[in-house]
């Protein structure tokens, strides 16, 4: 007897409704009442957690930061020293208390350099989490144990493994959890999936995911320097292994190190190809196969600078995700192709793109500010539109890439399972964690 395909949804709404709390447990988990306003920790004071402290402050009727945290007292992020915006802890508090102050709703902000610390107030309710990757499972298993919910920028986590932790975790603890892949709170990247799984693109054939170039050469200074006054660089390496202290490696280019991050492979993965395998309804690929990724003759940085990885899906859909690509989000069948990238769709059909047309009566889940669905769903419990599993599925053809283009081969992988097929070295390096002593314990 044929066993029957299992979609994206069937096995992800298992998922949810694992994650969603019944009604008699509702009320301890969700510490705030109708009228409260929700209290939440930032760990993570950089440019990106900016961009979400700025998003919190626009909501700060549903919610308030209470505390913040970052290792860094203080930094221009790659810029020289007192030039632009300056970030880290103390520009951090001082610019969640001066936007509070403004709006007459001024509220103290504590700070710390350790995010356990922060994790362990009771009185906070979620956390955010903005750091570099080799942080996101640490801080996010840290915080869900703690009984706290989740707002966590993508990549999910730097590990295939830890992914799986990560998903598994927040489905044990009845969290809520939303992923920092805000392209599905934009109505283009909305009707790009409801038009694919309307019909009007007929059956589906080719997947082009196209995302930028890694790093080359260095992008900044690489001459090994003194470790900055009020940054606490072996706590900001933390489990990642403790390489020599160099801009070039430190804010913003940090993710061209493996140690760190996955390149600008999977700094990017978790915005398109999240957005492809939301259109398709899937779990992932049935091969994936590295093809000529070039890597940077410097030693900086390990991570590649161009990269094609294909992959082939249930029914027969072949997908790249490449640097050869145009950038953005492709998709192909038979009766038609849109392009969606940000701020811009296209089809075949331009009727297809105009916000007034009715894609038909299948509907993808619709936010529009995705830092409000994630408070939303604190209140009610439901899955936000990113969560957990989702992110990390989306993100399992970058580490797959990783494995074949080191093992020189084409996996073959069961993503219902997550295994590769006949393959356990394959499936040993997805295991690994690379976790710096104490950390590893």
């Amino acid at each position: 007897m044929r066993t029957p395909k299992l979609s994206r949804r069937t096995v992800l709404a298992s998922s949810a409704l694992l994650a969603a709390p019944a009604l008699g447990q509702q009320a301890a988990k969700n510490k705030t009442q109708a009228n409260d306003r929700i209290q939440v920790g930032v760990i993570g004071l950089g440019s990106r957690g900016y961009n979400l402290v700025d998003a919190l402050i626009r909501h700060r009727d549903k919610a308030r930061i209470i505390a913040v945290c970052d290792v860094d007292q203080k930094h221009y992020r790659d810029r020289p020293w007192g030039t632009g915006n300056s970030f880290g802890l103390l520009p951090g508090q001082q610019r969640i208390e001066a936007a509070y102050d403004k709006a007459g709703t001024g509220t103290k902000v504590d700070p710390y350099s350790d995010f356990r610390e922060l994790i362990d107030r009771d009185d906070i309710d979620a956390v955010v989490i903005a750091t570099p990757d080799h942080w996101h499972a640490f801080c996010t298993l840290q915080a869900i144990k703690a009984g706290k919910d989740v707002y966590c920028e993508k990549p999910v986590t730097h590990w295939f493994s830890e992914g799986q932790q990560v998903y598994r975790e927040v489905a044990k603890q009845q969290a809520v959890f939303q992923t920092g892949s805000q392209q599905r709170s934009d109505w283009r990247f909305r009707r790009a999936v409801e038009l694919v799984r309307n019909g009007h693109l007929g059956q589906m054939t080719k997947v082009e995911v196209g995302l930028p170039r890694g790093y080359d050469k260095p992008q900044g200074d690489a001459s090994l320097a003194k470790i900055p006054d009020g940054l606490d660089y072996d706590l900001w390496c933390g489990p990642a292994t403790k390489l020599p202290y160099m801009r070039a490696r430190h804010h913003r280019w940090w993710r061209g190190h493996s140690a760190f991050g996955g390149g600008v492979l999977m700094d990017w993965i978790g915005h398109h190809n999240d957005i492809a395998h939301w259109a398709l309804d899937t779990l992932g690929p049935i091969e994936v196969e590295a093809e000529q990724w070039i890597f940077p003759t410097t030693e900086i940085y390990d991570t590649p600078e161009q990269y094609t990885i294909r992959s082939r899906y249930e029914g027969g859909v072949e997908s790249t995700i490449s640097t050869r690509n145009q950038a953005g989000l492709k998709l192909t069948g038979t009766d038609g192709w849109l392009r969606v990238n940000r701020g811009k769709l296209q089809t075949s059909d331009p009727r297809w793109a105009k916000q007034t047309f009715e894609p038909g009566s299948e509907r993808a889940y619709r936010s529009d500010d995705h830092m409000a669905n994630f408070l939303d769903c604190l209140r009610t419990r439901k899955p936000c539109i990113a969560p957990a599993e989702t992110a990390h599925r989306s993100i399992t053809p970058g580490h797959l890439g990783y494995v074949s283009q080191k093992l020189g081969r084409k996996l073959t992988w069961d993503p219902a399972r997550e295994v590769v097929l006949n393959d356990q070295r394959a499936n040993d390096l997805l295991a690994a964690q690379k976790y710096r002593s104490p950390w590893n314990a």
